[in-house]
């Protein structure tokens, strides 16, 4: 009990480190609560899952969920562009399932070898990013994704709604109230599996 305290402190100073270095990449002071994690994963069906990516890992607060929800044969590909978290989720996965890549979010499609992702999940700070960065990521999400994949997405502001709608062909939002500030969890789905016209 006292050294899983010790392991939420530490993860919680590493998290504001990384926040006071890259504001803008990490967009908020401190991780989502367990609560609101687990709210937003209970939004698709892990158990049958082939391969999961996560945007933005950061210090692993979903990480580990995803991977106690992950099928034994399932892949889970873990994408952080900064090298200290990158060390950090290291350090504390050692499971074969996972593969912890120190990458853009926006170069997902490069690390699948072809292959579509059932699940994304991404607490990526979408409203600070430059809006290209941000359409680049959305667009990636939907090449990749399977026909009857799902994306997870955490904001702390329901700017992103709008572009989540005009993306996907259907998006589902629910608040986390628990959380502190309160987050916007969206399930998006896109029943064609490729980029809607605009």
């Amino acid at each position: 009990m006292k050294r899983d305290i010790q392991e939420r402190i530490q993860e919680r100073i590493r998290f504001f480190r990384s926040f006071l270095a890259h504001p803008r990449q990490v967009g908020a002071v401190l991780p989502t609560s367990r609560w609101a994690v687990r709210n937003m994963l209970d939004m698709a069906n892990f158990a049958e899952a082939q391969c999961v990516a996560e945007l933005g890992a950061g210090t692993g607060v979903y990480s580990g969920e995803i991977l106690d929800r992950l099928p034994p044969d399932g892949n889970f590909l873990a994408f952080e562009i900064d090298p200290n978290l990158v060390a950090t989720l290291r350090e504390r996965f050692d499971d074969p399932r996972i593969r912890i890549i120190n990458d853009s979010a926006e170069n997902v499609q490069d690390y699948l070898n072809g292959a579509k992702v059932d699940i994304i999940v991404s607490g990526l700070p979408f409203t600070s990013l430059p809006e290209n960065v941000k359409q680049n990521i959305f667009k990636q999400a939907i090449r990749v994704l399977a026909p009857e994949g799902v994306m997870l997405v955490l904001q702390y502001s329901p700017l992103v709604q709008g572009d989540l709608t005009r993306m996907f062909a259907s998006v589902r939002r629910r608040i986390a109230f628990l959380n502190v500030p309160p987050a916007f969890l969206f399930a998006c789905r896109t029943a064609l599996g490729e980029i809607p016209r605009r």
